[in-house]
């Protein structure tokens, strides 16, 4: 089903312009022209990638290649092929990186957070030792669901949704470990499962005005 993305493409483009505008003279460079311009806007390309995530597709090329031509072929009229776009998303990256903080400076602060860790396998555990392309970045570890070879995604939402902070780390880290880092703007209630129970973290969380609720470990 087609949806509205007036408001999204607006915001997205608001916010590149303004990257742009802050960054534009930060950057140094070789003194070269580049010698092939995509025509489709960093902003739509960004948009794109936001869209999908919205949508009932479950890989990203069945998405562009049929969700995106059937409903949106309109609103975007220079659409590269799909390779071509895989190509350019790493263009768009670090704009993406900036999103997310900005959306996470703009949660509230409401007094009642709750923090979470999932994994993200980055291949099946039985092509574990075949995998190059995340050698000496994902590491082995174990989750509530078994051995995975990948990374961590540890995030702090509030009560109505909002993401307040997330980080990525390697899949052997601790989960309590990034927690003091993610929470340091936080006070009231913060909400959690039972791997994230330690005495010491407690305390200090509770120093600074964040009381760590957990479920009782059984005995």
């Amino acid at each position: 089903m087609k949806k509205d993305i007036t408001e999204l493409y607006c915001c997205v483009e608001d916010f590149c312009r303004a990257v742009d505008d802050n960054f534009a003279n930060r950057f140094l460079s070789n003194g070269k022209k580049p010698t092939r311009v995509p025509e489709i806007a960093h902003s739509e390309i960004l948009t794109i990638i936001l869209l999908y995530h919205k949508s009932p597709c479950k890989n990203f090329k069945a998405f562009y290649l049929c969700y995106l031509q059937l409903f949106y072929r309109s609103e975007f009229s220079k659409l590269p092929s799909y390779h071509r776009f895989i190509a350019l998303k790493p263009r768009v990256l670090w704009y993406l990186a900036l999103l997310l903080q900005w959306f996470c400076e703009q949660a509230k602060m409401t007094g009642t957070s709750y923090i979470d860790t999932s994994t993200i396998a980055v291949c099946h555990k039985k092509r574990i030792s075949r995998n190059k392309v995340f050698n000496h970045l994902a590491e082995i570890s174990k989750s509530t669901y078994g051995w995975f070879f990948g990374f961590k995604l540890h995030l702090v939402i509030n009560e109505i949704g909002e993401i307040q902070a997330l980080t990525l780390t390697k899949g052997n880290v601790d989960d309590r470990k990034p927690l003091p880092t993610l929470t340091k703007r936080l006070t009231g209630l913060l909400f959690g499962d039972k791997g994230y129970i330690k005495k010491e973290l407690f305390e200090k969380l509770f120093d600074r005005g964040l009381k760590l609720v957990t479920k009782v470990k059984k005995v």
